[in-house]
């Protein structure tokens, strides 16, 4: 059987992989997507949507036991754990039954099974139905992702010491927890399951939680974090994990040695590429640090394949993969689109309050040379976060002292993720704080928040 010709194959189908198919087969090229598990990937199927729906059902369980502070009288509330967990494998199947539909929609070849690249311009594809074929394309893209980075020495069974994806299928929530790492995943499992009444302890090894985020904001959300019961260990790195009975965690921390207990420890310490089994070795494909080396526009080495998402590197998140893809594909179909620009990436942490945050961390700014200009407003002066009961947090904005331009925005408080896309506009369009404070504000809003602390930066702050 002659070998199917394609313009595009693209291997993995999550938000890098199935976003530059749709974009591919709207500039007119022929796409094939190769997925061996679900469309979406991780991020639909096991990250970004799963999780976001747990917190929601965390933060909804809270509401309702401080429900007398809104005036309402609720009486005997409860919580049935396997039902959180199946609403949200649910919201996960139907985000990825969306995506399915949206490739069909727009003509892209969705082909279920496990590819290999075998040459130039090759794409071996194992199917699940244990046929095979080989498909032709002018261009292949890599998007196979990334999984859960395990520690050398700590053995992953699944049940007392598991990773963020069995986290996310437990029937209920244990006694105790200890989580290894307090970046976003480890802090929103955390937030999670304390919600639901599991004592939980998080370990980190750098002096702050959230260790990329600025540390006024992160020192802000782990006193907060502590108030709720969580206890946290910076400064401190895991020894040894040993299983029994229950799980042992031997730590040092800040010189002195410490053993944790626990019924289950999660390991929530990054990811590592999926570069195995699908031919890079043998293509000449260039890794580093166990990334593929990429330009800007996902090219790789050689000619002909590029890498797009978690794959090719840092910041593993879901909404670069998917301009990546954009990026790449546009670049293949001449249409010079502008690369990404790497110092205005939004990140957010969904625990509550949340964490959002675009450019630079005050400790970054000063380093690199900035007088700083710096204008804070905190939520507790705000009409509306008062109204909605949820006055704890801040913005913070970060200010270039000579030419005025946004170099950085951080943001603790509720929805804080939704309130991050005006700073990372105003970034895009180089805007002083006098362009933030002179676009009037809808009140009552959060988001005048972020007017004030553009007039505390100038020194004329209204509210507070």
């Amino acid at each position: 059987m002659p070998d199917r010709q394609f313009d595009l194959v693209i291997i993995g189908s999550g938000p890098g992989g199935y976003v530059a198919a749709i974009r591919a087969a709207q500039l007119g090229m022929k796409t094939a997507v190769i997925e061996r598990d679900k469309v979406g990937g991780v991020c639909l199927n096991w990250g970004c949507i799963p999780t976001k729906a747990l917190l929601k059902s965390a933060e909804m369980y809270l509401h309702c036991k401080h429900a007398d502070e809104y005036g309402l009288t609720l009486k005997g509330v409860e919580f049935d754990f396997p039902k959180i967990i199946k609403r949200s494998r649910d919201v996960a199947l139907r985000n990825s039954k969306g995506v399915e539909y949206l490739l069909k929609k727009n003509s892209v070849e969705y082909i279920f099974g496990t590819g290999t690249i075998t040459g130039k311009g090759k794409v071996e594809v194992a199917k699940n139905d244990k046929s095979s074929e080989t498909l032709s394309a002018k261009h292949i893209i890599i998007a196979t992702g990334a999984r859960p980075r395990t520690i050398p020495g700590i053995k992953i069974d699944g049940k007392q010491v598991i990773t963020s994806t069995e986290a996310m299928l437990l029937q209920k929530p244990p006694a105790s927890m200890v989580i290894i790492g307090a970046g976003a995943i480890g802090v929103e499992f955390g937030y999670f399951y304390n919600a639901f009444g599991t004592k939980v302890t998080i370990v980190e090894m750098m002096p702050n939680i959230l260790p990329i985020e600025d540390k006024e904001i992160s020192k802000m959300l782990e006193s907060n974090l502590k108030k709720s019961g969580i206890d946290i260990l910076t400064d401190s790195k895991v020894e040894n994990v040993s299983t029994g009975k229950e799980v042992k965690v031997k730590i040092i921390s800040k010189d002195a040695k410490k053993e944790l207990n626990a019924d289950v420890v999660l390991v929530a310490i990054g990811v590592q590429g999926n570069v195995e089994n699908f031919g890079l070795e043998s293509s000449g494909v260039k890794l580093e640090k166990g990334w593929i080396v990429v330009d800007d526009f996902g090219r790789t080495n050689v000619d002909g394949i590029y890498a797009i998402g978690d794959i090719a590197g840092p910041p593993w998140l879901a909404h670069v993969a998917s301009r990546e893809g954009i990026v790449c594909v546009e670049n293949i179909a001449g249409k010079k689109p502008q690369p990404i620009d790497w110092n205005n990436i939004p990140g957010c942490t969904y625990c509550q309050p949340q964490v959002a945050s675009v450019g630079m961390t005050e400790e970054r700014a000063r380093s690199t040379g900035h007088a700083v200009n710096i204008g804070k407003f905190p939520f507790t002066a705000s009409g509306k976060a008062r109204a909605i009961g949820e006055t704890d947090g801040l913005v913070k904005l970060i200010f270039d002292a000579k030419y005025g331009e946004l170099l950085g925005a951080h943001i603790l408080g509720s929805d804080a993720t939704e309130l991050i896309a005006e700073l990372g506009l105003a970034k895009t369009l180089e805007t002083t704080p006098a362009g933030i404070i002179n676009t009037i504000h809808a009140h009552p809003t959060l988001s005048e928040a972020v007017m004030e602390a553009a007039e505390n930066a100038l020194g004329h702050s209204i509210h507070i």
